[in-house]
């Protein structure tokens, strides 16, 4: 008869739980860093987008500093619930700022100027945001931690951010098409409302450990995840 695992070990889950601190330490760090340089860049450019894309990083860091508060205590699950509200209400938040300030640039309230700092800054989140993302949603679903799953989401979500803003600021700049960014962003409003509608109802995805089967398969029970490789060694 096969063995069947129930989960990560206890040293298992004690390296996941380091390896998120390390993740959600590193994800602060960073969007402090991409808030200062998008909020300073979109004042001299006059860039609401840049300024928008500047304060979703504080927002990304509220969520992540409630993660790292989660795990910073030896039982994070007792912590679980309140952090996944804090994730929800910045979700919140971000979704109610992008689209006031995407309705506010399709009204004419100004145009941005061209931004070399807000091209290379967005440039440079597509490619580290979806890293970061990644990895925290790993270890989150292995651990079984909702709320590291829904604070990846919030780091994904930021990919998207820096993917709509890396548009709207080049063809702004090469062709004049300010309407292309608030449009955009509208769409990443309404993602933004789900995604913290689940966070509020605990629906991360996958968010009991990927190695636990379901009884009938003998796979992760959630259809949205798949088990993770083993990287343990």
């Amino acid at each position: 008869m096969t063995a069947i695992s129930l989960g990560p070990t206890p040293a298992r889950r004690d390296a996941l739980r380091r390896r998120i601190r390390l993740l959600v330490a590193a994800t602060i760090a960073y969007n402090v860093i991409e808030a200062v340089v998008a909020i300073t860049a979109g004042a001299r450019a006059s860039s609401a987008a840049l300024v928008g894309f500047g304060l979703d990083s504080v927002v990304e860091v509220a969520s992540a500093t409630a993660v790292a508060w989660q795990f910073s205590a030896t039982d994070h699950e007792a912590r679980e619930k309140t952090a996944l509200r804090i994730i929800a209400i910045s979700f919140f938040g971000l979704a109610a700022y992008v689209a006031v300030d995407a309705a506010r640039t399709l009204l004419g309230a100004g145009e941005a100027e061209h931004s070399t700092p807000g091209l290379v800054l967005a440039a440079l989140s597509l490619v580290i945001m979806p890293v970061l993302s990644y990895a925290q949603r790993r270890a989150g679903r292995e651990l079984g931690s909702a709320s590291a799953v829904a604070d990846s989401r919030q780091t994904l979500l930021c990919t998207y951010l820096s993917a709509v803003l890396l548009a709207g600021l080049a063809l702004n700049s090469a062709f004049g098409w300010s309407w292309a960014d608030p449009i955009a962003a509208l769409a990443i409003a309404a993602v933004a409302v789900r995604e913290g509608r689940e966070a509020w109802r605990g629906d991360a995805c996958c968010a009991v450990p990927a190695r636990t089967p379901s009884p009938s398969s003998g796979q992760c029970g959630d259809p949205c995840c798949s088990p993770a490789p083993d990287d343990s060694r």
